[in-house]
């Protein structure tokens, strides 16, 4: 996600939580209770889905940076890989 979309986004979420604290302090009754509480609702909300994505998005890219590495390794091996015949699983016995 590009630096200025999470801006954006986090900055919409926080701004609607702004929004709802001013509702409720500024509103009187019911009509500024209920804005309160929704626009709260939401800002947090969003905050909070904002960040479990961050949170999907590090780990994709810490995956593909592991499967990159992965395949520089094996790419890197001139011989291929040793398979270990049965005989050389059997216990020795003395």
């Amino acid at each position: 996600m590009p630096r200025r979309t999470r801006i954006v986004a986090f900055g919409s979420a926080g701004a609607l939580t702004v929004a709802g604290v001013l509702c409720g302090m500024l509103i009187n009754g019911l009509a500024g209770q209920v804005l309160a509480i929704a626009l709260i609702s939401f800002g947090l909300g969003g905050a909070l889905l904002l960040v479990f994505f961050e949170v999907g998005l590090s780990e994709d890219h810490a995956r593909e940076r592991e499967e990159r590495a992965r395949r520089r390794r094996a790419s890197r091996r001139d011989d291929p890989p040793r398979h270990v015949s049965r005989a050389g699983w059997r216990r020795r016995r003395y």
